[in-house]
């Protein structure tokens, strides 16, 4: 059986306030045009088809028309939400939906109900499992534990009992929205740490033929049964070297599996250029970037006059500016964000509580309170997204969560160009 793997399509997303939206129809068509030409038999989506749990009608729109277009092929498509998408909203009408060949899988409780596909060599079992925020649905899965790879254990458990009462030679093929230990990140996905722990181990998927991962934003195999196929386009400046492509995956009699990375469409490629403005306007080298969605940092030791105006005439499609100037490990103006870069929200609560006492940083029971206060926090924003409508959202939050976080390219400076504090937040 052939299917195609993709994910984090993330429809209604900009770049930088540059909308994308003509970038993923064209996205779409190659997508429909790789099903009809490389006689795909199922597409499988694995989460994040949204941006956000209210996308903007355009965004809806243009997944209505891949659904529509999915359909009329005749292949059957398997599709689950994602941490930015809202899974009830993602989910509405899938009963309907299923009768025309498009699966969606949003809730939790279905994880271990497959869509089974037949060829030459027998059954495929496709298991959706949703995005599953471990303090929403732990009690639900019988979850022995409070985080990610409780719920996944719990959820893959359900999976293995299904399974097992499936004709002998069944093979199987999970769709999971995660972050699996050994993959590498990009500044563009959104946090999903749970308790100080992010990410899951690969062997929570043993025994299944293969594993089609979203969230993270970089094609990549974990194993050779355990893929991310990463997000079609870039959504920051971390993914500038990312090959973006999908996987057209072969699976064979007895659960062999043979993948093949199918290239996506590049709007515009991506550069990060790093120096003195004087340099970076007078570089032959930076030539080739002059076409390129452009990221420069500054390293002058002094602001420069205009510096936006200034490279826009070299880079026209400059969109982000940010300063660093070049300065020695004791200067006290060095950056606060610059010493909070690659740290998570707890450990920066933790130093936080380690100034204030003098240096004593909090004990066990203090870590574990500011653990249950952050996923708390994580959990509540999780669940009031399912259920918040437009006309409550504030103008921040329909702004698009691109941009990169306080501790990536905010880098030591002042941004120009720069995203919105909900979009840094995240």
């Amino acid at each position: 059986m052939r299917f195609l793997h993709t994910s984090d399509w993330h429809l209604g997303r900009s770049f930088h306030r540059v909308n994308l939206l003509a970038a993923q129809r064209r996205f779409i068509d190659h997508l429909v045009a790789t099903v009809r030409e490389r006689h795909v038999d199922a597409v499988l989506v694995a989460g994040d088809v949204y941006d956000r749990a209210v996308p903007p009608l355009a965004a809806v729109e243009l997944f209505d028309d891949a659904l529509h277009r999915l359909a009329d092929l005749g292949v059957p498509t398997v599709m689950i939400s994602g941490n930015h998408d809202s899974a009830r909203r993602l989910g509405v009408g899938a009963g309907l939906i299923e009768r025309a060949g498009i699966h969606l899988r949003t809730d939790p409780a279905g994880c271990a109900t497959p869509v089974v596909l037949a060829d030459d060599h027998g059954d495929v079992a496709f298991y959706g499992l949703p995005y599953l925020e471990p303090a929403l649905v732990r009690e639900a899965l019988g979850a022995d534990g409070t985080g990610h790879t409780a719920v996944l254990r719990a959820a893959m458990a359900r999976v293995r009992a299904d399974l097992a009462t499936r004709p002998p030679g069944t093979r199987s093929v999970v769709l999971a929205h995660a972050f699996v230990t050994g993959g590498a990140p990009s500044d563009s996905e959104r946090d999903i740490t749970v308790g100080g722990v992010a990410s899951v181990p690969a062997e929570v998927f043993d025994g299944v033929d293969y594993t089609a991962l979203g969230h993270l934003h970089g094609c990549q195999a974990i194993t050779e049964r355990v893929r991310y196929s990463g997000s079609p386009l870039a959504y920051s400046f971390s993914e500038a070297r990312h090959r973006k492509s999908m996987w057209l995956v072969d699976l064979g009699p007895g659960g062999a599996v043979t993948a093949e990375r199918v290239d996506c469409p590049v709007p515009r490629p991506l550069a990060r250029i790093r120096g003195r403005i004087e340099d970076l306007l007078a570089d032959p080298g930076l030539a080739r970037h002059e076409d390129a969605w452009v990221e420069a940092t500054l390293t002058d030791p002094a602001r420069p006059h205009e510096p936006m105006p200034r490279l826009t005439r070299r880079f026209p499609h400059l969109l982000s500016l940010v300063f660093d100037p070049e300065r020695g490990p004791e200067d006290p103006l060095a950056s606060y964000a610059q010493r909070l870069r690659g740290r998570t929200d707890r450990q920066i609560a933790e130093d936080f509580v380690a100034h204030v006492r003098g240096g004593r940083g909090p004990d066990e029971a203090e870590r574990a309170v500011l653990g249950a206060a952050l996923d708390a926090v994580r959990a509540a924003e999780t669940e009031s997204a399912t259920a918040e409508s437009p006309a409550t959202r504030s103008p921040a939050a329909e702004s698009p969560a691109i941009g990169s976080p306080a501790t990536g390219s905010a880098g030591a400076g002042a941004v120009e160009a720069a995203p919105s504090s909900r979009e840094v937040a995240r």
